[in-house]
């Protein structure tokens, strides 16, 4: 039985530092022996279809590729679909209307495990309104009406005392959606 996943690089082609086009991340991918292999945007969303049933493995392999193809480490998570659409259905798991919102207004960031709401105990919401957070299984929603490059609070949320120990890469609500719709059997 195969299993679709999202593997979720953390900081490629960002001002054309630590740069994988996305042509080779595929091949990296198919010579993993993973299938069914699609990327999206070049932000480093990938999604494949594999054998295996450990996320952690299947990330650690792939950083693993990467070091070797490209000379440089990039973290990864690699998610499955049914976590994947878990986080995105509105009704169960998001705490903001991301139906009603543009896709730059949320986010999630996703973490390589469980973060206890004491890491970020330290934040005052009423410092940053509207802008809000909520935390998820593995994940962090982010409320940011005037978008993330403009987010005060997510400036906040990403120094070293917040996320120290962690690794965590975000998306657009846009992205989120993308990669669900990507990994549906």
């Amino acid at each position: 039985m195969t299993t679709m996943y999202a593997a979720l690089l953390r900081g490629i082609n960002v001002s054309g530092s630590k740069r994988v086009p996305m042509p080779e991340l595929r091949t990296v991918l198919t010579e993993l022996g993973h299938t069914a292999i699609a990327t999206y945007l070049q932000s480093g969303n990938a999604v494949f279809r594999s054998d295996s049933d450990d996320e952690d493995a299947l990330a650690a392999a792939l950083e693993q590729a990467l070091r070797r193809q490209f000379g440089f480490d990039v973290d990864c998570l690699v998610r499955d679909a049914g976590y994947l659409a878990a986080v995105a259905a509105v009704a169960e798991a998001c705490p903001f209307p991301a139906a009603e919102l543009e896709g730059k207004q949320l986010h999630v960031t996703y973490f390589d495990r469980p973060v206890d709401a004491d890491r970020f105990a330290d934040l005052e919401a009423g410092d940053f309104l509207p802008e809000e957070f909520r935390l998820g299984d593995r994940c962090l929603y982010l409320y940011a009406p005037d978008g993330l490059g403009r987010s005060k609070l997510a400036v906040a949320l990403g120094r070293p005392r917040h996320v120290k120990g962690l690794t965590a890469t975000s998306r657009n609500w846009n992205t989120v959606a993308k990669l669900v719709e990507m990994t549906r059997d």
